[in-house]
């Protein structure tokens, strides 16, 4: 059986290793990526090698640098990975225009505890993703 892991794609590097740090502390496997380029990569990478992580669960930046942004990361993201929840995150105002199916979106600032209890919940399937606005 392949290890399930959140795949968190943060350019603000101090919060990225926040929330790696407090996720491998709950048990929780993290792969961690600072632009969309890298994330498209190791989506790409998980979905054609049969012992690579599964990756269960995706949270994302929408704002990240390069021609990659967060919206086409979690687009790259369901292609491959139909129905796995997403987790979007940005300090701008939430637009749902592009967000996929059944997608949660966290507006910053956040507590960080709140975004490892949901996606806790959200990888052992016991939270539907609705769409949510949370402010820390």
């Amino acid at each position: 059986m392949r290890q399930r892991q959140v795949l968190i794609v943060e350019d603000n590097y101090l919060l990225l290793d926040m929330l790696t740090g407090l996720c491998e502390r709950r048990g929780i496997g993290v792969v961690s990526v600072s632009s969309g380029e890298a994330a498209v990569a190791t989506i790409r990478q998980a979905g054609s090698h049969p012992r690579a992580p599964e990756l269960a669960l995706l949270i994302t930046d929408i704002n990240l640098p390069g021609l990659i942004d967060g919206w086409a990361v979690a687009e790259a993201y369901r292609t491959l990975n139909p129905g796995q929840p997403v987790i979007y995150t940005s300090t701008g105002g939430r637009s749902d225009r592009r967000a996929v199916p059944g997608s949660v979106f966290l507006n910053k600032p956040f507590r960080i505890q709140d975004v490892i209890d949901l996606a806790g919940a959200m990888m052992q399937g016991r939270l539907e993703p609705q769409p949510l606005l949370a402010v820390g």
